[in-house]
């Protein structure tokens, strides 16, 4: 049995407190993610690392040390790391003859390896080549999605849900128009994958809506799909599964449309109309000839069912 794997009991409070915090709970913390440089990095992927770093503080962890490892081949190392420092999110770069300029993103569940993408890196442009002003550490993204093959291929889809999950941040109830500050634009056209940063610029406009400008802040990176490894749909689907405790209870006779309007049915019982009080006016008044023939129609008909 693996050291991380016993069954570990605390002698201390702060122990206690270190381990509940790493118990499964019914909200999840926030996700980190671990860089981790592998044993023959040049100085491209570890300035991409440096760089992805400074974009995910402070929910990131990068270690400076090189770390001799292949994903696709053995994945204990990155299994025990991501126990180590409870990190879900995955970043590995390297560099060799046959891949060079090498990135594997991917994900973890229950500490195991989920899926993982390989990507090559043709072009960069790190954060201190271009001169513009940076946004402050732990600022929340917007990310946009272009390209058609993020919404037909499967490898692509997946990759979307990837980077989703690796950039999207904390997760907010409330937005302010002033903390909407940079924007990671990812766009697929023929066969590669353009990553680029800007920084939302507010601007005057004459009117309440502000004008915006984007400004590239880096880095930007030009990247190739390379290798794969995917879950299974069933292990896929388990990963996505939602507690019970935190599922909508479904309330009876509420309906929703497709654009969130709620809808409810009421139900009643039947009305008589003929008891309804409506507005007396006096030219629905009956005359007296009208009436006496009503008479005369309602004692026929009790003689009738007598």
């Amino acid at each position: 049995m693996d050291a991380l794997d016993r069954v570990v009991k605390p002698k201390t409070k702060r122990a206690k407190r270190f381990l509940e915090k790493r118990e499964p709970k019914l909200s999840e913390n926030i996700k980190n993610a671990m860089l981790i440089k592998g044993g023959n990095a040049n100085s491209t992927i570890t300035q991409v690392l440096r760089d992805v770093y400074a974009l995910k503080k402070p929910y990131g962890i990068l270690y400076k040390k090189k770390n001799i490892t292949r994903p696709f081949e053995d994945q204990t190392s990155l299994e025990f790391f991501s126990k180590k420092s409870d990190c879900s999110l995955f970043m590995f770069g390297s560099h060799n003859k046959k891949r060079p300029n090498n990135l594997v993103i991917g994900r973890m569940y229950d500490y195991h390896v989920l899926d993982m993408i390989e990507l090559g890196i043709e072009n960069f442009v790190s954060l201190k080549d271009i001169k513009n002003s940076k946004c402050p550490e732990g600022t929340k993204p917007m990310l946009i999605f272009a390209g058609d093959d993020f919404d037909v291929t499967e490898d692509y889809r997946r990759l979307k849900s990837l980077l989703i999950d690796f950039f999207r941040g904390p997760t907010v109830s409330n937005i302010r128009l002033a903390g909407l500050e940079y924007v990671l634009h990812f766009t697929a056209l023929n066969g590669k994958i353009y990553f680029r940063s800007y920084k939302l610029l507010l601007k005057k406009s004459g009117c309440r809506t502000p004008r915006i400008e984007l400004e590239e802040m880096g880095p930007s990176l030009d990247l190739v799909l390379r290798r794969t490894h995917l879950a299974s749909d069933d292990l896929y689907k388990l990963s996505m599964k939602m507690p019970k405790a935190l599922k909508p209870k479904k309330k009876k006779n509420i309906s929703h449309d497709t654009f969130g309007t709620t809808y409810g049915r009421i139900h009643m019982q039947k009305q008589d109309l003929s008891k309804l009080q409506t507005r007396k006016m006096k030219g629905l008044k009956k005359r007296p000839a009208e009436r006496k023939a009503e008479d005369e129609e309602n004692k026929s008909k009790r003689i009738k069912k007598n």
